[in-house]
């Protein structure tokens, strides 16, 4: 549930004005009663609805219905006293809260029962009071049977994201113990015997040099030769560990955005030739980063990830038609941005985004490989 202090309602289709419209109408409706006792009953019964709707929030679970019971009295004498029948409103919105199936089914049923029955009992009793707002009532009765099950289910929704997001976070955890370990075998498989033999013959070397010099000095070749081998294995083995590929990060970006009901177009090949592997895992961690943000924050249908490679650089594209970042209000150094400028910074890349009816990502990293001849000597 929300916190208490969150009366409000959020992210239910209506603007937070509109809530704040429902919370001060009830006052006008009280005014038009020309009786000082109606007035400050009506006083009296908005300030236990809103005191209830609060300790709702933060009661246990028992309690939980006895507020939403009160709330329910609450709104039923405002229907029948004044004509005012949006506080059902903010119980349908309350009762989508409610995670546990039986609470939820029951409350809900003897809400709508309850709300329908008001209404149709005001308009058969006193007509004028409701019929003038005749479209406003339907549209509360529609939000009455609609706003619970669809505040249930995005509450469900949003905690099988948390729980899939913390799953991923220990899976990721556990790739890197795993791939740790890995590396401590290959280390262990690939250095282990040569240390070993290294040792072995630098103590024969000791005992032969006075003895038999020649001898020593093959066991010494030996050794050297060893260390070489040893040394370039175990660049071979450095080398070959697999990084980011772009070609398996857009595999798994397919994924989420699939899982996120947004289309996917691609253009171009993410296989590179001479492009060094750093340069191919930033690209992959700034596409990782740039889908994550399309996912979490544009509301976008489609995604383009466009693969462009020039002669002289590579340039990567993804744009999505979402909201647009003017009109989300994101500074650039927010929801990942920096961290993919610092990242391009290290292979001499840079970061452009526009913003026109969606959001361009537009990355360009140079073809740099520099390979000195001593480092091929070595």
């Amino acid at each position: 549930m929300q916190n208490w202090y969150q009366i409000i309602p959020k992210n239910t289709g209506l603007s937070s004005y509109i809530w704040i419209i429902f919370c001060l109408l009830p006052f006008f409706f009280i005014f038009r009663s020309s009786s000082v006792t109606e007035i400050i009953f009506g006083f009296f019964m908005i300030i236990l609805f809103f005191l209830s709707y609060r300790l709702s929030f933060i009661s246990n679970s028992r309690m939980v219905y006895v507020w939403v019971s009160i709330e329910m009295a609450i709104s039923i004498t405002m229907t029948l006293l004044f004509g005012y029948i949006y506080f059902a409103l903010f119980l349908a919105f309350f009762i989508g809260n409610i995670q546990r199936l039986s609470g939820f089914l029951t409350l809900y049923i003897v809400h709508l029962v309850t709300t329908a029955g008001t209404i149709a009992l005001v308009f058969f009793m006193q007509n004028e009071a409701l019929f003038p707002q005749l479209p406003f009532v339907i549209i509360c009765l529609i939000g009455v049977i609609l706003l619970p099950f669809t505040m249930y289910y995005r509450i469900k929704r949003e905690k099988l994201e948390g729980e899939l997001e913390d799953a991923n976070e220990k899976i990721s955890q556990l790739k890197v113990i795993e791939e740790r370990e890995r590396i401590a075998r290959d280390l262990h498989d690939t250095l282990g015997q040569k240390l070993s033999l290294i040792g072995l013959k630098s103590d024969l070397a000791g005992k032969l040099i006075h003895k038999n010099p020649t001898a020593a000095q093959n066991e010494i070749h030996d050794i050297r030769q060893t260390a070489r081998t040893a040394l370039k294995e175990v660049r071979e083995m450095v080398s070959n560990m697999r990084g980011a590929r772009l070609e398996d990060e857009l595999l798994r970006v397919q994924q989420i955005l699939q899982a996120a009901e947004i289309k996917l177009h691609t253009e171009g090949s993410p296989e590179f030739g001479q492009t060094p592997l750093l340069v191919e895992n930033v690209l992959s961690m700034c596409l990782k980063e740039a889908v994550t943000n399309v996912v979490k924050h544009s509301q976008a249908s489609n995604c383009r990830i466009i693969i462009d490679q020039p002669p002289d650089e590579v340039v990567l594209r993804i744009s999505d038609d979402g909201t647009g970042l003017s009109e989300r209000n994101i500074s650039l150094s927010g929801h990942g941005l920096q961290g993919m400028r610092e990242r391009l910074e290290f292979v001499n890349g840079s970061l452009e985004l526009t913003s026109n009816h969606g959001t361009t990502l537009t990355i360009r990293v140079p073809k740099v490989i520099q390979q000195s001849k001593q480092e091929e000597l070595k």
